[in-house]
């Protein structure tokens, strides 16, 4: 079974920083990539950054240059570090992974709140 496990999140002040931590069991962890995305009411859900299993990232342009997505595959982890955080980064964000079962399926966590007030 396919679990994605977000924490981190929390209330700061504008100008601040949190890291997001999302912990994936169920699949090969190290062959999978692996996407940050956030939704605030009202609004779609959108990417936020990802990374693929050979490490690299791509960011959404709201998140370039203060946000950095890492992945450590000995503990199954992606994070999100997030600083220079502003009012409109405000929103739940959720991780997300695809798998085989039998066909290619997106998997979401439960998301974490993220509060930044100005």
């Amino acid at each position: 079974q396919v679990q994605l496990v977000e924490s981190g999140g929390g209330s700061v002040q504008a100008g601040g920083s949190l890291r997001l931590s999302c912990t994936v069991s169920g699949i090969s962890f190290s062959m999978s990539d692996i996407g940050w995305y956030r939704q605030t009411p009202g609004k779609q859900r959108e990417l936020v950054a990802a990374i693929n299993s050979a490490g690299s990232a791509n960011y959404a342009r709201f998140a370039e240059g203060r946000f950095t997505i890492s992945r450590d595959n000995a503990k199954d982890t992606v994070y999100l570090q997030m600083n220079s955080l502003k009012a409109e980064d405000t929103a739940v964000y959720y991780c997300k992974t695809q798998a085989l079962a039998p066909s290619w399926q997106d998997y979401w966590g439960r998301g974490t709140q993220v509060t930044v007030s100005s």
